[in-house]
């Protein structure tokens, strides 16, 4: 009886000593409750002590940690209509607030933590044209409110250290896709006038080159030919000078038969001379 006893015993002890132990580990932050209310906080890691059946512990993340929101639609200073894709970088800096903010729920964080950097982007955002949200620094955009925004996520035990700009975009259901698309045809249409024009230009400077190359190869082919016409009628002429001088009776046949040639050409030809004429001279039978 009295070892069975010592038995039970033991086992309690273990039990409420098992019970009494928690481990909080690198990267955690810890708090007590006692029957429900915050007895201990901000608990760092290591091995600690409870009361058993009476404390229960909470842990919670206390390293940098990635909040990410829906895209939120926001008016630029033109009154053109965008949508901000963004997430936050911060983490748990006070165990207690964020107990009591939250309950301890990370998403129920993430949902109280949105309008906070929603409103202070807005107010940033209004402030600025498109090209300026666009292609500007988004790093000051952030820079000037997040002092702002940490002053709400201290309520919520929590510490922001940088929001990121993942995207902005031109909603579907937004006029500004077709001014932006209206403008981008504009300036297609202008450069390609440009381009046109330039094309068109360099086209009548090569014809135009190329009608001169013509006239001057056209020109100096003329100038060839007359050149060379003018030397072979130069040694036909010699040449029948030449031959004239061996032989003047052949020579004034030849030349009889061309006269006779071009005289009777077309075969219509009427000639009426007196039947002595020397131009009829070969025309006798001289038997």
């Amino acid at each position: 009886m009295k070892y069975s006893l010592w038995i039970a015993l033991a086992v309690a002890a273990a039990l409420g000593l098992l019970g009494s132990v928690y481990v909080v580990r690198e990267g955690q932050v810890a708090l007590v409750l006692n029957l429900g209310r915050v007895a201990r906080t901000d608990i760092g890691p290591g091995l600690h002590f409870k009361v058993p059946l009476v404390e229960t512990v909470r842990t919670f993340d206390s390293r940098f940690a990635l909040v990410d929101f829906s895209p939120e639609r926001y008016l630029t200073s033109e009154r053109k209509d965008v949508s901000v894709d963004f997430v936050a970088i911060g983490y748990i800096n006070d165990a207690r607030a964020f107990y009591r903010a939250t309950g301890g729920v990370e998403s129920a964080a993430a949902d109280r933590l949105a309008p906070i950097i929603k409103d202070s982007l807005r107010n940033e955002i209004n402030s600025r044209t498109l090209t300026q949200l666009v292609s500007g620094d988004r790093s000051e955009v952030i820079a000037r409110q997040l002092d702002g925004i940490n002053k709400g996520a201290e309520t919520l035990g929590m510490r922001i250290v940088d929001i990121r700009l993942k995207q902005i975009d031109l909603p579907t259901d937004s006029d500004v896709i077709t001014q932006v698309y209206d403008r981008m045809r504009a300036e297609r249409k202008q450069v390609a006038s440009a381009l046109r024009a330039e094309g068109e230009e360099q086209a009548r400077t090569v014809r135009a080159q190329a009608d001169r190359d013509q006239a001057v190869l056209v020109a100096e082919a003329e100038r060839d030919a007359q050149q060379l016409r003018g030397e072979g009628d130069a040694q036909a002429a010699r040449l029948f000078a030449e031959a004239a001088s061996q032989d003047p009776a052949f020579f004034a046949f030849h030349r009889s038969l061309e006269a006779y040639r071009a005289a009777f050409a077309d075969g219509k030809g009427v000639i009426v001379l007196e039947k002595d004429d020397p131009f009829l001279q070969y025309f006798k039978n001289e038997r």
